[in-house]
């Protein structure tokens, strides 16, 4: 049997924190927002292509009244601002235990984002940090590249069917039809 031959995507997302911008736990301030080393590079790639591109986030410290959705507003401005404008916005204000079927790792998010943007689900490729990020591209029919961080777990890493060492790598790899 032979493997799938490389496809480009229909469209790219990201995950938000730790992948596009430095983690900041429940941030609610704009100020705070700062890209990942190389994200820059990489969304600008993404937009060379010609492909649309979308952000997928769980946003939780609202369910956990951390956030106001206000606040998640402006630090997505924020992003929005600094990477010159994403295609689609998909976050999730959900706790773990609220058992939402937008929250990643479920599909709702990824689902959403590709009616969005007017693509199947199958032809989108996540990049993301953890587990829940790639699962929830694969719960969605997509595919996933994962970009572990120092907070990643092994386990994560291990069950990854496409790692890579950063979100420059990441890109290359979406826009080679890499992603699995």
């Amino acid at each position: 049997m032979n493997p799938p031959s490389p496809r480009l995507p229909a469209a790219v997302l990201f995950d938000r924190d730790a992948t596009l911008v430095v983690d900041v736990p429940y941030n609610g301030d704009p100020a705070l927002v700062e890209p990942m080393p190389g994200a820059l590079e990489a969304v600008a790639a993404v937009k060379a292509a010609g492909l649309p591109i979308g952000v997928v986030s769980n946003q939780s410290g609202i369910a956990r009244g951390l956030l106001t959705e206000q606040q998640v507003h402006a630090v997505n401005a924020e992003v929005d601002r600094l990477f010159g404008g994403f295609d689609t916005w998909q976050w999730c204000p959900h706790g773990p235990e609220d058992g939402c079927a937008c929250r990643k790792p479920q599909p709702g998010m990824v689902l959403a984002a590709a009616a969005a943007l007017g693509v199947d689900p199958a032809d989108t490729v996540l990049i993301g940090d953890i587990g829940a990020d790639t699962g929830a591209a694969h719960a969605a029919g997509g595919r996933a590249v994962l970009v572990p961080t120092p907070t990643t777990r092994q386990e994560e890493v291990d069950e990854a069917r496409v790692v890579a060492a950063d979100l420059r790598e990441a890109v290359r790899i979406a826009l080679a039809g890499g992603a699995a």
